[in-house]
């Protein structure tokens, strides 16, 4: 910024006259290129608040759609049912206790949902699991062979257990890749014995990496045939939850009619009751884990300008300042003529200035931040223009809020007084 005694070299050029917009543009430049140091570090607050919500912005907009994506490739045309009623607020429904889910409710959404391909029971249990001196903790599903299509979980050594080894309640397992490792090391799993709850099973097939969905590592985790759990690992007559293929993506809401149908006479509710059962599709838990996904990252946007706000404080300190350091300069060019508003267009150009200044740099540098993460670490990130806009938005706002009070200072100094200041 332009010494305190010395007015800049336009202002003869200006005196007189009214003062146009691009010449008011000019000067501030000019003032602020003088002092290049405190102008950047002027512009600092800024440039880390806008690199900051973009890449906060870009790293939950990445994670969002990864878990989306990753969810609904199971399948779209999924529906889960489970014993209960839908959840009010984080608390079930009294309609949901003691009721439970069983094969004559499985039997009954085979025959009277038309709109259902495949019906997959499924109850689930964590156990401790043995082989030889080694051990792990891992979840252990009882399900049937279907469980493979509907809910896209092949084999990639072995094979699945079969219908026949669930009616026969044989002791076998599929195993996923993360028990693997914790259990067999580099040996071979397929035909050894493994043991949970003190019963020898053997392993028929290993899962298909497939990693963490959302806050479910699908590698850890060990299938057996759904007879063999109920009767002789968990000791229950009742399903923990059962999944449904629709035959079709346009048919799901037909299909969820139809299983609300089907299970209320089943549980003979009458009309007006509550179900004590909950229906719910893959798209609905996609769209649950994105909203909290998203309110994740307008937390972290909203620390992010933070730093704008301290950046906005630091452009309205330095331009008082220069308003004090040019008090001699104002008052002369308010006797040459220069008018009230040419003098608080300036300053309010300088302002602005700054945090377009430091919102630009700050652009570059969230998306290069946001980018060297995605490529560092392998985190999914997605720069969002909207997200690029609104900061640069906030920026610009920022500018004009906090330097509009130093520039209406300035504008209003008494020129006699300003000539008089040392």
């Amino acid at each position: 910024m332009a010494n305190d005694n010395q007015p800049d070299n336009n202002v003869a050029y200006q005196a007189g006259r009214r003062i146009s917009f691009s010449e008011a543009i000019t000067v501030s430049l000019n003032a602020l290129s003088s002092n290049k140091l405190r102008s950047a570090l002027t512009m600092l607050g800024i440039i880390i608040g806008v690199g900051a919500m973009i890449t906060m912005v870009a790293l939950g907009t990445g994670a969002k759609m990864a878990v989306e994506n990753r969810i609904l490739s199971l399948g779209a045309n999924l529906l889960f049912v489970r014993a209960g009623a839908p959840s009010q607020g984080h608390i079930r429904g009294p309609a949901g206790e003691g009721v439970s889910l069983t094969p004559a409710d499985a039997e009954a959404l085979r025959k009277d949902c038309p709109s259902i391909a495949a019906v997959v029971p499924e109850v689930s249990g964590s156990f401790q699991v043995k082989y030889e001196n080694q051990n792990w903790n891992t979840r252990v599903t009882g399900t049937t062979p279907d469980y493979q299509w509907v809910r896209n979980a092949p084999v990639s050594e072995g094979e699945y257990f079969s219908n026949a080894d669930d009616l026969r309640r044989e002791r076998v397992c599929v195993i996923g890749k993360t028990v693997v490792e914790n259990l067999f090391g580099d040996t071979d799993p397929i035909g050894r014995t493994i043991k949970m709850r003190g019963i020898n099973f053997k392993v028929k097939g290993v899962l298909k990496e497939k990693g963490v969905q959302g806050w479910f590592n699908q590698d850890d985790q060990i299938l057996i045939p759904v007879q063999t759990a109920m009767y002789r690992v968990m000791g229950r007559d009742s399903y923990s939850s059962i999944s449904l293929r629709v035959a079709s993506d346009n048919l799901m809401d037909v299909a969820t009619v139809e299983v609300e149908n089907a299970l209320r006479k089943r549980h003979r509710l009458r009309q007006g009751e509550e179900n004590d059962f909950t229906v719910r599709s893959m798209s609905d838990v996609a769209s649950t884990l994105g909203e909290a996904t998203e309110t994740f990252t307008v937390l972290l946007a909203s620390i992010a300008l933070v730093s704008l706000l301290v950046g906005g404080i630091g452009i309205m300190n330095i331009m008082l300042v220069s308003v004090t350091e040019r008090t001699r300069e104002i008052g002369v060019r308010m006797a040459l003529g220069a008018r009230r508003r040419d003098i608080l267009m300036q300053f309010l150009i300088e302002s602005v200035t700054l945090a377009s200044l430091g919102g630009l740099i700050g652009i570059a540098s969230g998306v290069g931040a946001a980018t060297i993460m995605a490529n560092l670490y392998d985190w999914n990130t997605l720069v969002s223009p909207p997200a690029v806009a609104i900061s640069f938005g906030f920026a610009f706002v920022v500018g004009v809020f906090f330097g509009l009070y130093p520039a209406r200072k300035a504008s209003r100094l008494d020129p006699i007084e300003a000539l008089r200041y040392e």
